[in-house]
């Protein structure tokens, strides 16, 4: 592991030695009001430098500030706090027999920075973790707060908003009522006469994971409410025994299979919070792309297949419902999501990325912004309809720059402040 201020996985290293971690809002409006550059670290698991403030800058967490979860029952909303996770969001809202209406795989990320990147889970249906988000509260650059709802012009500007608009110090969600999910897992699934519209929309949630060492599914997770008709999974046997996405690691990490049901938030995601999730020593990218080309880009990356495999944990195939969110990869279109969890090895890596890049280039894909990704920023903005006005928008809200690095910079296409 690299020295200094790192990562989840710790491959990469931030330019700061520590974390600023302010206690009160009072001291966190001070803190921001009087730094040349500020960048939010949530639970740090990007693979890229989107968090990475630059020399001189400040790197912040809000873990210090009081992790608040106020649920209002009659409303069906909670207002979470900008520190709190998913693992601590969900119990309390279940608490109150109500639920959210997906998560992603891992508990254990933060609300707000999972909201900023276009974070996601599984469901053909279900959108992506910013879909509920039904007002934002931000802290400018010049310490004075901010709170944009979903009447408000600039809303789905500021909801994934890679931190550079302000430090998003809470939101609030919509809930419904807490239902149940069982989930099974089943075994291998040809890519040859696959169906991928009725694979995808046979449960609620369902997540294929292939290794690429054959032209197959290895596992389907298929996550259903138990509220809900089910007509089975006839295109592949269930599992015999407890799995793990990845190859070797211990199924005691996963949440309950065998289509035993239980609480919503004890299924939808594949990691319990408890333990370490995934395998950590890991690189990961991530392309969404429109979901009728879902088949094609299959058949693009299967024909690489001997390129991907040697330098590949797993590769685990979602859908996302389209969204509003101008800076969503699933903005304005049902999604299918190519998730890659590389081993630890950026040098073999990056090539693979590049040829992937290559083999996805006709589908209009779209990298998952904390993962590692190479498409050039031209080509990057183009595939965004609405990054003129997310431009205009970071200019109105931070005209100072304070919340832009070089990531942000680039994808704005606007040079950082000095």
């Amino acid at each position: 592991m690299a020295e200094g201020l790192t990562n989840w996985a710790g491959n990469v290293t931030y330019s700061v030695k520590e974390l600023e971690r302010p206690d009160s809002p009072g001291a966190l409006q001070a803190l921001i009001a009087r730094s040349r550059r500020v960048r939010v670290l949530g639970s740090g698991h990007s693979f890229n430098l989107m968090a990475d403030p630059g020399d001189g800058g400040v790197l912040l967490s809000l873990t210090a500030l009081p992790p608040s979860v106020e649920v209002d029952t009659a409303a069906r909303t909670v207002r979470v706090a900008g520190g709190v996770r998913y693992a601590e969001l969900a119990r309390a809202v279940h608490a109150r027999g109500l639920a959210l209406p997906n998560m992603a795989s891992l508990p254990h990320i933060s609300v707000a920075g999972s909201v900023a990147t276009g974070t996601h889970g599984s469901g053909n249906a279900n959108g992506s973790l910013a879909s509920p988000v039904r007002e934002v509260e931000l802290v400018l650059a010049d310490g004075s707060a901010l709170t944009v709802g979903r009447d408000d012009a600039r809303f789905d500007g500021a909801v994934t908003s890679l931190g550079a608009l302000g430090v998003v110090t809470a939101l609030t969600l919509d809930l419904e009522p807490a239902f149940e999910v069982a989930q099974q897992v089943f075994g291998r699934l040809p890519f040859a006469g696959l169906d991928f519209g009725r694979v995808s929309a046979s449960a609620y949630s369902v997540s294929l994971f292939t290794d690429w060492r054959r032209s197959e599914f290895v596992h389907a997770w298929v996550k259903r409410r138990t509220d809900a008709p089910w007509d089975g999974f006839p295109w592949a046997e269930p599992a015999t025994e407890a799995v793990h996405p990845v190859p070797g690691m211990p199924a005691v990490n996963c949440t309950q299979q065998f289509g035993v049901p239980g609480p919503w938030h004890e299924r939808l995601p594949h990691f319990r919070p408890e333990f370490t999730p995934s395998s950590g020593s890991e690189i990961q990218s991530e392309y969404l792309l429109p979901r009728p080309y879902a088949v094609d880009a299959l058949a693009a990356l299967d024909a690489i297949r001997e390129t991907i495999a040697p330098v590949l944990q797993i590769c685990e195939v979602r859908t996302v419902a389209a969204d509003r969110q101008w800076l969503s990869p699933s903005y304005g279109r049902d999604t299918v999501a190519f998730h890659f969890t590389w081993v630890d090895d950026a040098g073999a890596v990056l090539p693979v990325v590049r040829r992937i890049e290559e083999a996805l280039a006709p589908f209009d894909a779209r990298p998952h912004w904390g993962k590692v990704f190479a498409v050039p920023t031209g080509a990057l903005r183009a595939r965004y309809p609405r990054i003129g006005a997310f431009t205009a928008l970071a200019e109105e809200l931070d005209p100072t720059g304070t919340f832009r690095n070089t990531f942000v910079s680039e994808v704005l296409g606007r040079p950082s402040q000095p």
